[in-house]
């Protein structure tokens, strides 16, 4: 008999700040490019933040997983790794990656993911930098 496949998300809100810079770029290409996100002090974020796992319903517990261990791991990346933090200085990984919220999204799937007992369940991380700014990262590679 089929399992039921549900969908579980859960939200939350972080700061952080950025520069958005490559340095694959000259100086004039980058101000071109990411205009006054490229302003040298950098600039700040109220993002929400919401991780969505996939997969089958327990027919146990009737969970896909437990709520309150997603939370824990999204604290452990977002909260402890992400909020209040300068991206470019303070994450090792934006060293050399350029912290839009593309690769925002792109940091949080995958952190996450390492830490599921379960990876395939990972589906989807949807980062709103703004209200009408939205990204969407399902680990999907082309």
């Amino acid at each position: 008999m089929p399992t039921p496949i549900g969908y579980l998300t859960r939200k939350e809100s972080i700061s952080s700040c950025h520069r958005l810079h490559s340095p694959a770029l000259s100086d004039e290409e980058n101000k071109k490019v990411y205009g006054k996100c490229n302003n040298y002090w950098g600039h700040g974020h109220n993002y929400t933040v919401e991780v969505t796992v996939r997969g089958p319903v327990d027919t146990k517990t009737g969970m896909v997983m437990n709520i309150s261990d997603l939370k824990i791991y999204m604290h452990k990346i977002l909260m402890d790794q992400l909020d209040h933090k300068n991206l470019d200085k303070d994450v090792p990984f934006f060293k050399n990656v350029v912290s839009t919220t593309e690769n925002v999204a792109i940091y949080v799937f995958e952190e996450i993911r390492k830490l599921l007992p379960q990876p395939e369940l990972m589906y989807e991380v949807k980062i709103y930098e703004t209200e009408n700014n939205i990204v969407v990262y399902r680990g999907e590679m082309s």
